[in-house]
């Protein structure tokens, strides 16, 4: 029995031993050769593309150039095997053999190849098993060998200097195998790099730059050339590469300027907010010496009403009066109401009105003043007399009447709160308009013009002039304009937004917004012609003092008359020509000359009162030259054009 087996034995271990022998030297060949050709056309690890079939299925011979290898050694078919671009190799085919280590599959082996498993003895089956195991151990061990032995190679092998490397995030989101070359990735980056380029052109931090625009649209245009018509790697010149090179530095530099360009603009827009905050400290700093500025009188101002009130009384009684009393009730004259208690701005008010006048004796010139100035304002036009015009001063304190008792104005200026508001400094700070604690919005003068009528009961129209006003032609005209049944007679501002109603009233109040349109037109106080008959027969006194009462605590407007005028004569406006009245001269440097010259009547309205420093020059002329500097009174106090 033993004798029959021997020649068995001896022929399986040919049959195993042989493709062994010639598949091992097939395969050292085969490692040289793929760590030279897989390495050169850009495989990065070639290692690991023998290393990883050995985990695959039996006999499954793969597109990616891979021998799979399963336990010991693996059933093979043959295959031509490509390695690379250009070496290939073909593998030997090889007969079906059953995995060695198990004890089924080798008697398999073993009953294939004799045909007579079934009566193998035991003993031989033994034998048998144990020589293929030791085959199949020194089969591991020589293969390990091999893997080590070449991958040594491998790692000691220069790199190709042509290797591109293709973009790590594209491999990955497109699933691309490491090791394998993107085709005609040199061709992809050049166009990356055109789009790239261009898109840098159009950013300000670069273009601002002229050297880089010059060097970035040069790039481009090798970039061009060297692109041409190529579509694969192998079309691009052998300088492409140089190309590529080059603008990629001049990208990355061109990345920086755009990073510290977002630097600089974050710096920019923290030193502008800065400038801003600064800027409306400023402003406030500006509003508040502007309005102490417009509140303080030049010295010269103070020095003046002192010199006359000391002139005055020491005339003469006979001496202190004025002539042509007789003309102040007669209502064929021309009448006009001044409240003031500034000497120089009333004088300028009389002088330039008589000087224009066609007929200086029929104009008739009513002024209220306050006690401290009474004397120095007669004496003024004692020592100046208007002409054949008439000339009338009264002292405010004469007009026993005007007082809290009928006057709900006068009760709400004499109340705790509003002296708290004008004399105490932290209440001041509470109230962001300072424009409202000018000592005009609390002065009694400013508020006589809502009592005219009874100031003068014997006239039926009076024109009602501010004293920071410069009349340049006769006015006679205004009291031959028919009002229509109105009691005011006005210039309309509604080509200013600040004029409208919702400017100077408080419409979130339900009794405002109930009774006026916020977007109706304003008109402007400083000259205007007032129906004396009309206003008597209405009762707008009394319709005044109701919105007086209203407004206790200041809830329906701050202060000042313009306000209360709007309400009070809401409908009884009649609208004047704008060439009788023009205003601003006092706030706004843009009035031209051509407007200044057609108007009848030009108001310094605002805090730029020609009379002051801070009033504008181009327009102090204006004023001043109805001035007479060389009297002797002003020379006294130093007061100069």
């Amino acid at each position: 029995m033993v004798s029959k087996q021997k020649p068995l034995l001896v022929l399986l271990l040919v049959t195993v031993l042989a493709p062994i022998v010639l598949f091992t030297d097939r395969l050292s060949g085969s490692f040289h050769s793929i760590a030279r050709s897989d390495f050169d056309h850009g495989g990065l690890n070639p290692v690991q593309d023998w290393a990883k079939p050995l985990k695959e299925q039996i006999g499954v011979v793969h597109s990616h150039n891979k021998i799979n290898f399963r336990g010991s050694f693996s059933a093979f078919k043959a295959k031509e095997l490509s390695l690379g671009k250009h070496v290939g190799h073909k593998s030997r085919v090889l007969s079906e053999v059953a995995e060695v280590g198990n004890k089924h599959e080798s008697g398999a082996v073993i009953e294939q190849v004799t045909g007579k498993g079934n009566q193998a003895d035991g003993l031989g089956t033994k034998i048998l098993a144990q020589k293929v195991k030791e085959i199949g151990s020194q089969l591991q061990s020589s293969f390990e060998t091999i893997l080590k032995v070449n991958k040594s190679k491998i790692q000691a092998y220069p790199k190709s200097p042509k290797v591109v490397q293709e973009n790590s995030t594209d491999v990955a989101n497109n699933k691309i195998n490491k090791n394998t070359v993107m085709p005609d990735g040199r061709v992809r980056l050049l166009r990356d790099q055109l789009i790239r380029a261009k898109v840098y052109l159009g950013i300000g931090a670069i273009r601002s730059n002229s050297h880089y625009v010059r060097e970035l649209r040069a790039r481009i245009k090798d970039i061009q050339r060297t692109l041409g018509d190529a579509t694969k790697d192998s079309e691009l010149p052998k300088n492409a590469y140089e190309k590529l090179k080059a603008m990629e530095q001049l990208l990355a530099k061109c990345k920086q300027i755009q990073e510290n360009s977002a630097i600089v603009i974050r710096k920019l827009r923290a030193m502008l907010h800065l400038a801003e905050e600064q800027l409306r400290v400023h402003k406030k700093q500006t509003t508040f010496l502007t309005q102490l500025a417009a509140k303080a009188l030049p010295k010269g101002l103070h020095c003046l009403p002192l010199r006359l009130s000391s002139e005055y009384f020491s005339l003469e009684p006979s001496k202190q009066q004025f002539p042509n009393q007789e003309k102040l009730d007669d209502p064929k004259l021309y009448h006009y109401a001044l409240f003031s208690d500034n000497l120089l701005a009333a004088a300028v008010v009389v002088n330039s009105t008589v000087v224009n006048a066609k007929n200086p004796a029929d104009h008739v010139f009513h002024i209220v003043t306050d006690r401290l100035n009474y004397a120095a304002m007669r004496m003024w036009f004692l020592a100046n007399p208007p002409g054949e015009a008439t000339i009338e001063v009264q002292n405010i304190e004469e007009l026993t009447w005007f007082n809290a008792g009928y006057s709900p104005v006068l009760n709400q200026l004499g109340s705790q709160s509003m002296i708290d508001y004008n004399f105490r400094a932290h209440r001041a700070n509470s109230d962001a308009n300072l424009k409202y604690r000018n000592p005009k919005y609390f002065s009694v003068l400013n508020h006589l013009r809502f009592y005219i009528p009874e100031i003068y009961p014997n006239l039926n129209k009076v024109v009602f002039l501010d004293d920071d006003v410069v009349v340049q032609k006769d006015l006679a005209g205004l009291w031959n304009i028919n009002l229509n049944g109105k009691v005011n007679g006005a210039v309309e501002t509604c080509g200013e937004n600040f004029h409208r109603f919702d400017r100077y009233l408080n419409f979130s109040n339900p009794i405002i917004a109930k009774n006026f349109n916020p977007r109706a037109c304003g008109w402007a106080y400083g000259m205007n012609v007032f129906n004396l008959a009309e206003w008597r027969r209405q009762n707008i006194t009394e319709v005044y003092h109701s919105w007086q009462k209203l407004n206790h605590g200041r809830l329906l407007w701050k202060l000042g008359t313009l306000p209360p005028g709007l309400i009070t004569f809401w409908n009884q406006t009649f609208p004047l020509d704008k060439s009788w009245h023009l205003l601003g001269l006092g706030y706004n440097p843009h009035i031209s000359n051509k407007d200044i010259e057609k108007a009848a009547v030009i108001h310094y309205s605002g805090n730029m009162k020609p009379w002051l420093e801070i009033g504008f020059p181009k327009y102090r002329n204006y004023w001043s030259k109805y001035v007479n500097y060389d009297q002797v009174f002003l020379r006294e106090c130093n007061i100069n054009p």
